[in-house]
């Protein structure tokens, strides 16, 4: 079982991480951090914020000269702007100056205000934003180097951005993810790319915001992860909570989901044959998205993530309420994105990442690397 838990503010002194069941003897490095990181900063619609912010990435332990030791690792993310921020988000006694008191509709604020009694929004949305996942990105880039071990590789597009949707019937592999991450707004598609672009140029130009959707996929995904004995064992349960956990994210897919439901049986469903030359079984589809009865297939993993356009806007417009005054205004403006989808895949990538290698351990075991893979070997070659 792999676990993590984050901690830290949006423009705290750093974001915090603890990844504890990590089997002994695999590879990471700072740089391997970073780079992830560093895909987490693109797309075009972003802030300045990317731009500037660098990601200064320290092992505080779990690691000795680049193999982890079994024990907790432990990953400081510091806040490169945090001498702009350390009086507003000091940790000592005192009083902010102003208070934010008009909270943005479609954001935590005023839940997260009313829930746990602050008259300050800024106590809410310093945790609730999205910087957050730059902690669970550097946990994932550890899920990842696992799963490769175990032939497992991972990747993510763009299909929605707006109202703009890719046609491609083809999906990206493995050997694609360098074109993906190279384009503007990490879509596959060329035609829906440029259009992508101008939709966000758009909206950037009356300070509006997009949502869309992302597609991750994954390959090599062995047969027999999840379970159908508990509700919670469930794969496709486990993903769906993952990915809703992303910061804006209003629906999640696992296969044709959506799809399947307006077909009738005899066409929902992927088609069992016998590779002979293989000597495995395959599916002849993808509508199950690689899950049946909430445990892998063994074919290829699909699932997507809606994100809803960013309820902080260049234009401060959103109707809200003064929770002093009780008096009509609009929301307040913090620095912002024109649209985060391109990076919600990295995020996506990441939470897929963690799911399948937690489940990864479950099954397969092992206090050592080489452990883990033997195990995951011997069973692979029982399988058929």
């Amino acid at each position: 079982m792999l676990r993590y838990l984050t901690a830290g503010e949006s423009h705290g002194r750093a974001l915090v991480v603890i990844v504890e069941g990590l089997p002994a003897g695999l590879p990471i490095t700072v740089a391997e951090i970073q780079g992830e990181l560093a895909r987490r900063r693109l797309g075009f619609g972003r802030g300045p914020r990317m731009r500037f912010e660098q990601d200064e990435v320290t092992l505080l332990g779990g690691v000795r000269h680049g193999l982890t030791l079994g024990s907790p690792l432990a990953i400081e993310i510091a806040n490169t702007e945090w001498p702009k921020w350390e009086d507003e988000m000091s940790p000592h006694p005192g009083a902010t100056e102003k208070a934010l008191t008009q909270p943005r509709p479609g954001h935590a604020d005023l839940a997260g205000m009313q829930k746990y009694g602050f008259g300050d929004a800024r106590n809410v949305l310093e945790r609730a934003s999205a910087r957050e996942t730059a902690a669970r990105v550097a946990a994932g880039t550890c899920a990842k180097g696992l799963l490769a071990r175990l032939g497992v590789q991972l990747l993510s597009h763009v299909i929605q951005l707006g109202p703009v949707e890719s046609k491609s019937e083809r999906r990206p592999t493995p050997d694609d993810l360098e074109a993906i991450d190279a384009s503007a707004v990490r879509c596959f598609d060329p035609d829906a790319e440029d259009a992508m672009v101008a939709e966000v140029k758009a909206a950037a130009k009356v300070g509006d915001s997009l949502g869309g959707v992302v597609e991750v996929l994954g390959y090599g995904v062995p047969v027999g992860l999840g379970s159908h004995v508990h509700w919670d064992r469930k794969l496709d349960s486990l993903l769906g909570q993952a990915l809703m956990s992303i910061q804006a994210v209003k629906a999640v897919e696992i296969g044709e989901g959506f799809e399947v439901a307006r077909l009738r049986g005899s066409e929902a469903h992927d088609a069992i044959a016998w590779d002979d030359e293989a000597q495995s079984y395959r599916r002849e589809s993808d509508r199950a998205g690689g899950i049946e009865g909430g445990i892998s297939t063994g074919s290829l993993l699909v699932a997507r993530a809606a994100m809803k356009p960013l309820a902080t806007l260049n234009r401060p417009v959103l109707k809200t309420v003064d929770v002093v005054t009780k008096q009509e205004t609009v929301s307040f403006k913090e620095r912002t994105d024109v649209t985060a989808v391109p990076a919600l895949g990295v995020v996506a990538e990441t939470m897929m990442a963690l799911v399948l290698a937690s489940e990864a351990l479950r099954k397969f075991g092992g206090d050592s690397l080489d452990e883990v893979c033997r195990n995951h070997d011997a069973y692979v070659s029982s399988l058929g």
